[in-house]
């Protein structure tokens, strides 16, 4: 199959280097233009477009596909390129962009998504943190043919697979990752044989969208419940991270790790009701929080046994 890749982020990257490995040719790879990074805030090339160079596959990078938008001429030095290639298919993961009309026509097999949820549950950005976050039991990988709505176009395969209580939004994507490019090679092998699966629409109930993480999401809310900020805190790391203010340290501390205690408190949520080698403890809306790893600024994560030793509560 004549494939056009386009991604960015590292949940993309395996899914191109399984394409190559599968025997595919891949002509051209589109992903996002190259952000600052870092304490310097160099520019640096996206995982995908690191991939694609190590290749030798011709990358494209623009700011917009829509012809009639804000970088019409990208977008149109796109279309061009595309023309040219003359792609089977293009398969899509975590792109950030928005594919018009155009695009999605130009393709033989038009243009397949490689999406972290059991759709339609988690359309959206953030899939894979809403559903730990949400205390989803399953999530999995739909292989999706896209139309021009976010997320809502025709299955070709879905696969299952547990949330366990120790996931991390890291550890998740990192299995996710191995099974959506485990899925579209398998569905790129059915298309080059004929034997692909008829597309099956998505059903009407149950869709939920998983909005994009903000910063302002980071604190936490200690009027919730322990079992609620337990998945929040392993939803988002390490994306975004998860944020409380303690005595004696200026700034906010990074919460990494913790668990639920069986008990509940008098306690004002928040107040800090032990802090040991085990753990520091917290008052919240319904039980105990028991912190066990934590990040001071500027600094390193720590487990909570060395962190308290340099702690002096005021």
């Amino acid at each position: 199959m004549r494939v056009v890749f386009a991604g960015t982020p590292e949940f993309a990257r395996q899914a191109l280097e399984a394409i190559l490995a599968a025997g595919h040719e891949v002509p051209l790879v589109m992903t996002q233009p190259d952000r600052p990074s870092g304490r310097g805030m160099k520019l640096r090339p996206s995982p995908v477009k690191e991939a694609a160079l190590a290749h030798g596959i011709e990358v494209a990078q623009p700011q917009s596909l829509r012809l009639d938008g804000k970088y019409p001429e990208d977008a149109e030095a796109a279309q061009r390129l595309l023309q040219t290639v003359q792609p089977d298919v293009m398969v899509v993961a975590a792109y950030g962009l928005i594919l018009p009309q155009w695009v999605l026509d130009l393709p033989k097999y038009g243009c397949l998504n490689i999406h972290a949820s059991l759709l339609p549950r988690w359309r959206g950005a953030a899939p894979i943190q809403r559903a730990i976050e949400m205390g989803d039991a399953q999530t999995g990988i739909t292989i999706m043919q896209m139309d021009a709505g976010l997320d809502t176009g025709d299955m070709l395969l879905v696969r299952a697979m547990d949330i366990r209580p120790d996931h991390s939004g890291a550890s998740l994507q990192d299995e996710l990752t191995h099974m959506g490019a485990e899925c579209i090679v398998e569905i790129l092998q059915q298309l080059a044989d004929g034997t692909a699966p008829t597309a099956v629409k998505q059903p009407e109930a149950g869709v939920t969208y998983a909005e994009k993480l903000l910063k302002t999401e980071a604190p936490l809310d200690f009027t919730q419940p322990a079992v609620a900020l337990e998945r929040r805190i392993r939803a988002f790391d390490p994306m975004l991270g998860s944020t409380m203010a303690l005595d004696g340290i200026d700034g906010l501390v990074k919460v990494w790790r913790a668990e639920v205690l069986p008990a509940n408190s008098a306690a004002e949520p928040g107040h800090v009701i032990a802090a040991t080698a085990d753990g520091i403890d917290v008052a919240t809306g319904d039980g105990v929080l028991r912190i066990t790893e934590l990040q001071r600024p500027g600094s390193k994560r720590q487990p909570v046994s060395s962190f308290v030793q340099g702690w002096s509560r005021s």
